[in-house]
């Protein structure tokens, strides 16, 4: 029998009027329900509820500290909450039974805390036709507002993987036959110039702490002068699209 996927699974979960209010209005968009406080009012919550009856999504209410709750406890949910259906994501474990022996490359986000480059990363990878990020709940951004923004709204179709930690992730890759390759200016072996395998799993380090997994070989991108590291996004997007332009 299948397991039911969780709802964090299936949705994202978006807050603030704005936001809410765009989703309901874009035709490539399915909004599940929204969920609105007792106590909001206003203009812009009315065409909310006429947005939502348009479209036929469920809306509900509830009190203002659940709303509060179900935005992560966002000081800007004002008071409505909706769940956009998320085609795309999947937890890793039935991601790696999907993808079976088939070629797959994806990235694993280890660290990377900030909401503009894990958006980034999410509308590159889609772009260039990988086949997953996973995005470990701990150590990364929630898929809220500013990840959706600077994903320019990819987000919502982005091949998302959900795990618990990156440890967890590269334990579950290398038993099911994945390469696990770190990024690493310290590496001798160029990315342009590696052979690469055809199961593979890029891990990008966070910010800070750079990569925390263990690896079983790690690449670089050659730099010029004096440049040390790039902006892990950008990153990101020259692995992404030459291991796909292969």
């Amino acid at each position: 029998m299948e397991p039911k996927k969780s709802p964090r699974d299936k949705w994202i979960t978006i807050y603030g009027r704005k936001p809410v209010l765009e989703a309901l209005d874009d035709p490539s968009l399915s909004v599940a329900k929204v969920v609105v406080a007792d106590n909001a009012t206003g203009g812009s919550m009315h065409e909310i509820l006429r947005a939502a009856e348009r479209t036929g999504t469920p809306v509900e209410r509830a009190t203002a500290s659940r709303v509060k709750w179900l935005a992560g406890n966002g000081k800007h949910d004002q008071g409505v909450v909706a769940d956009v259906n998320a085609p795309r994501m999947t937890p890793l474990d039935e991601f790696v039974r999907e993808r079976g022996k088939r070629p797959t490359n994806v990235f694993l986000l280890d660290g990377v805390t900030n909401p503009g480059n894990v958006g980034m990363i999410l509308r590159t990878a889609t772009g260039a036709g990988f086949d997953g990020v996973i995005l470990p709940r701990a150590g990364t951004p929630h898929v809220g507002p500013l990840v959706i923004k600077a994903s320019a709204g990819i987000a919502f179709q982005a091949p998302i993987v959900n795990t618990s930690t990156a440890n967890t992730a590269v334990d579950t890759l290398r038993s099911a036959g994945y390469h696990v390759y770190g990024l690493s200016a310290r590496s001798q072996d160029s990315l342009f110039k590696t052979e690469l395998a055809p199961r593979a799993v890029y891990v990008l380090g966070g910010e800070t702490n750079g990569i925390t997994v263990n690896t079983d070989s790690d690449l670089q991108i050659p730099l010029h002068a004096g440049v040390e590291s790039l902006n892990v996004a950008v990153a990101a997007a020259i692995v992404a699209f030459e291991v796909t332009n292969r």
